[in-house]
């Protein structure tokens, strides 16, 4: 890498604000599938916390290393509808676990349930 590269990304940072949006982590949920809606909602809350609880320490670490702040963390997961139809009840119920995992594991978005949860 020539010095001239290392001073234009410098300076995209320091003065154009350059950033990493977003890091965005998948989850199928297709497993957790049940016909009992709180089992289903069990085992999505458990997978998503298990699979995404590095996912902001790894996305602080990359902002820290490289001097790029990351200013997103979230998690994208199979869409909700899927598991609804598969266990019926109450698909509120799904949204309350995405809100607990989002609040859990600290992100910033979880996407799902056809719009994103906060």
């Amino acid at each position: 890498m020539q010095i001239s590269e290392i001073q234009e990304t410098i300076k995209m940072i320091d003065e154009e604000c350059l950033d990493i949006r977003t890091i965005t982590m998948g989850i199928s949920l297709l497993d957790c599938i049940d016909p009992d809606i709180d089992t289903s909602c069990r085992k999505c809350e458990e997978k998503i916390c298990r699979l995404a609880k590095d996912l902001v320490r790894t996305g602080d670490e990359i902002a820290r290393t490289y001097g790029i702040p990351v200013v997103n963390k979230r998690i994208s997961v199979t869409p909700i509808a899927f598991l609804v139809a598969a266990s019926g009840g109450d698909p509120v119920k799904y949204a309350h676990m995405l809100e607990r995992c989002a609040r859990r594991l600290g992100v910033d978005f979880i996407g799902g349930y056809s719009a994103l949860v906060q």
